[in-house]
């Protein structure tokens, strides 16, 4: 064997053993499933997030960060009613970026109680524990369509997390208390670049989640972003 084949030869061997590169952002997605989601919207929801991650905007803009991003969904409702329904899975592009939509519609609905986002925002901080590899950025995609009514209030579970290097971003639904947008920024989001992004209904729910997970992967989200 030549020198040069021999070192396209351990080139290669280096390259298979070597450890795949941590991905750049690790993303929980905290989905609303409380009893003010009716059976329709909580599948407006669910298949909204997949139509997301189906979309070539969004697979462009994951296959733009390097080591791609890991992704978690968790459901919502009571504090001892908090669900993974998909796990930490690594998206690199639009082949995974689809299978992980997929894995989305797959799910069901886990639970159906009361508005505790505090419990809610403790729980997404904590699958952070269980990723594969640390990620240098660590967000939390909250939405929901109602204010807290039990539990920890969100402020304070808000500030903890903030204070460990997580930041929080929030879709606001506004079908119930049209104030929530407000409610939002007071309460719930935080972090570098936080925004909340507001939509009037469930059926703009896809589209404003894509146009969320495009700002939040490009490290891009305004101050004050609002789809109506």
């Amino acid at each position: 064997m030549s020198a040069s084949a021999w070192i396209l030869a351990l080139a290669a061997v280096l390259a298979k053993s070597a450890p795949a590169a941590c991905a750049g952002l690790a993303l929980v997605l905290a989905v609303d499933v409380s009893a003010s989601v009716t059976a329709d919207s909580y599948l407006l929801q669910r298949d909204g997030i997949a139509r997301a991650f189906e979309n070539p905007r969004l697979a462009g803009a994951i296959s733009a960060v390097p080591g791609g991003i890991e992704a978690l969904v968790l459901e919502w409702s009571d504090p001892d009613c908090t669900a993974v329904t998909v796990g930490w899975t690594r998206l690199a592009d639009a082949d995974s970026a689809a299978a992980f939509a997929a894995a989305v519609r797959a799910t069901k609905r886990s639970s159906g109680g009361l508005t505790a986002i505090g419990p809610a925002l403790l729980a997404a901080a904590a699958a952070f524990d269980h990723t594969p590899e640390p990620a240098p950025r660590r967000i939390i995609d909250i939405s929901g369509d109602g204010m807290a009514n039990f539990g920890l209030p969100p402020a304070v579970a808000r500030d903890r997390i903030v204070a460990a290097g997580i930041a929080i971003n929030g879709l606001a639904i506004l079908t119930e208390e049209p104030w929530l947008e407000a409610y939002y920024r007071s309460n719930v989001i935080g972090g570098p670049g936080a925004f909340v992004v507001a939509v009037r209904n469930f059926r703009s729910f896809a589209d404003a989640m894509l146009r969320k997970l495009v700002q939040e992967i490009a490290g891009a989200g305004p101050a004050g972003a609002q789809m109506q």
